[in-house]
């Protein structure tokens, strides 16, 4: 017998003759057994002897316990089957109308301060250089640039989400996270600058988008730009919406140390042959422990910055980038991006280690270069 660790989901025993490599503990379906007793369903029974089952035929039987399947889920949702894609009404008009709100802001930082910001995500904590380490995947995570073993130079941005630059770190707010690949090879998406071979993740540290869909971030950047110095009378539109939850918990989001925080797609992407969230994990024990770190009352405007400048001087950073593919479109909305995928239901597969060496985490030299490269989102299809 061989037997299988899957995370949160116990210890399952496995017949020998199945020979699954630990590669591929993905979530998918329970294995039983035609002719063997109930004793020999594949359920939390570790430690048990059970008798060799090498001749004896076996089905496949979807339960809501998970035992991994060689090299994939073959329920894993293609990026162009039907239902992926269902384009709201007046979507492209909303589209268009929040780009113009966008530039509205932009616009009222710019006549501030003579200096030109995105619209989100506009204060810079830190940036800092790495390598993306892709493993060597099994065969359903081999996707684009995920489908052979290799390293990758990076570099990488640590934000606070608002689009204002001089943002109060003691203000909790959802903070952000990018990171831009250098040397991909394969084909780009289309974009003004599709010849430059960099590849962008961007991440926030909240897995559900308040701006769920296009027409959601319509009203909400519209109320946000009205009354977002009002905060009371900003709270009272909210608050007459159905979704008024979630577009207040990023003002009550945790206000913890940067190198700690777990960070998210939010919403969904395509991911090679399927379609895909992703995140970003921090690994090492010492930025573990950094969670328990909180912003108080008495720091620093800037203490998350002083932060991460204290971090990475003396310390690497290990974080795991994870893939959680769909299942289920029903219960993993692709166009609604206000609802979090199931933790537990789908689990998450690493297919990198971005590493990080010890240095200075805000260099001037490398934030200007970092504000000429940004100017589009480059990526592969």
């Amino acid at each position: 017998m061989k037997t299988y660790s899957l995370p949160s989901r116990g210890v399952y025993m496995v017949p020998q003759c199945l020979d699954l490599p630990s590669t591929s503990l993905v979530p998918c379906i329970t294995l039983i057994s035609l002719e063997m007793p109930l004793e020999y369903m594949m359920a939390s029974s570790a430690g048990q002897n059970l008798p060799d089952a090498k001749d004896t035929p076996l089905r496949l039987t979807e339960t809501e316990h998970h035992i991994p399947l060689l090299d994939g889920n073959p329920s894993y949702i293609r990026w162009d089957a039907e239902g992926v894609e269902k384009t709201p009404e007046n979507e492209e008009e909303d589209i268009k109308a929040v780009a113009e709100m966008i530039n509205t802001i932009q616009k009222a930082q710019w006549n501030s301060h003579r200096h030109c910001y995105s619209g989100t995500h506009a204060r810079t904590q830190g940036l800092v250089k790495g390598k993306l380490i892709v493993h060597d995947n099994p065969t359903h995570l081999k996707q684009s640039m995920f489908d052979h073993p290799a390293e990758y130079p990076v570099v990488c941005r640590y934000s606070s989400e608002p689009g204002d630059p001089g943002l109060d770190d003691r203000i909790p707010q959802p903070r952000g996270f990018a990171i831009k690949i250098s040397d991909v090879h394969g084909k780009m998406l289309p974009s003004p600058a599709s010849d430059i071979l960099t590849q962008d993740i961007e991440f926030n540290s909240t897995p559900a988008l308040d701006l769920a869909d296009a027409k959601t971030t319509r009203d909400i950047i519209d109320l946000r730009i009205k009354y977002g110095n009002n905060q009371s009378e900003l709270y009272k539109h909210l608050e007459a919406r159905k979704d008024t939850e979630l577009q207040k918990h990023r003002d009550t989001v945790r206000n913890t140390h940067l190198e700690s925080t777990r960070q998210y797609s939010q919403t969904a992407y395509r991911f090679g042959d399927y379609v895909a969230k992703y995140c970003l994990v921090p690994n090492s024990e010492t930025q573990k422990k950094l969670f328990e770190e909180t912003v108080k009352p008495a720091d620093s405007s800037d203490i998350l910055s002083r932060w991460l400048q204290n971090f990475h001087q003396e310390h690497d950073a290990e974080d795991l980038l994870q893939f959680q593919l769909c299942e289920n479109l029903e219960d993993q909305p692709v166009e609604y991006a206000g609802k979090v995928w199931d933790l537990e239901k789908y689990l998450w597969q690493t297919v990198a280690t971005l590493v990080v060496p010890k240095q200075d985490s805000f260099d001037w030299e490398l934030k200007n270069f970092w504000k000429i490269k940004s100017g589009w989102t480059h990526g592969m299809v």
